[in-house]
């Protein structure tokens, strides 16, 4: 894709248009996904990574799904026993068909750009990530474009501002941590640790890294 075309993979309007031609169908709201998407990695092949890090299904935790597209990772969590979980994505095509395939199900689905959410302060245990902050990069990396530094900025931010203090957020990506640690970092805010996700011998593999929120300070 060219620069121009990735740059769209930042706006609602593309993927709306993307979701759309994919389904087929002209009265979209109304129709139901029948195939999912799984960017980077199935839950499967996921799973031992996120379930070293989520907390125990007793607990209760609040997860957070970010730019949730039509993956089933919500649902796959949700028959491991995780119930209290929202996701939230910026297009409203792709929301309103995720809650039609999964209204059975006990979850929260809300039309949301990650990058201004209408969440309170210090409201999730996990935040995961697959592929959504990888949507809103393009150009060279060395020197990543204004926009590129803006929208992953106030991305970054916003993870950081619903997340409780002691919980992680985990983003998958392919993507080196030379180019990933300075738009991730926040040494007030959380310790970044990555994580190798090796796969069979030869394959390519991915990353994980594992923000952890600093718990604040007892106050004297």
């Amino acid at each position: 894709m060219s620069s121009h075309s990735l740059e769209e993979l930042s706006t609602p309007e593309y993927w709306n248009e993307r979701y759309k031609a994919e389904q087929g169908k002209s009265d979209v709201e109304k129709s139901e996904i029948s195939d999912s998407h799984e960017w980077f990695r199935t839950f499967d092949k996921l799973r031992p990574f996120l379930t070293k890090h989520l907390p125990p299904v007793s607990d209760g935790p609040g997860i957070l799904h970010l730019g949730c597209g039509t993956s089933t990772m919500t649902a796959d969590l949700y028959n491991l026993g995780y119930r209290n979980q929202t996701s939230v994505d910026f297009s409203h095509v792709v929301i309103d068909a995720m809650r039609q395939k999964y209204g059975e199900l006990e979850l929260q689905w809300a039309i949301m750009d990650v990058r201004k959410m209408g969440f309170a302060n210090d409201c999730f245990d996990v935040a995961i990530d697959k592929g959504t902050l990888d949507a809103m990069l393009y150009g060279s990396l060395w020197n990543p474009p204004a926009d590129v530094i803006m929208n992953v900025g106030r991305y970054v931010n916003e993870v950081a501002r619903v997340l409780k203090p002691g919980g992680h957020w985990l983003y998958i990506t392919y993507r080196q941590p030379h180019f990933m640690k300075p738009l991730l970092e926040r040494p007030d805010v959380w310790d970044l640790a990555i994580e190798t996700l090796t796969d069979e011998p030869g394959m390519f593999d991915y990353l994980g890294f594992v923000m952890t929120k600093y718990q604040r300070p007892n106050s004297e």
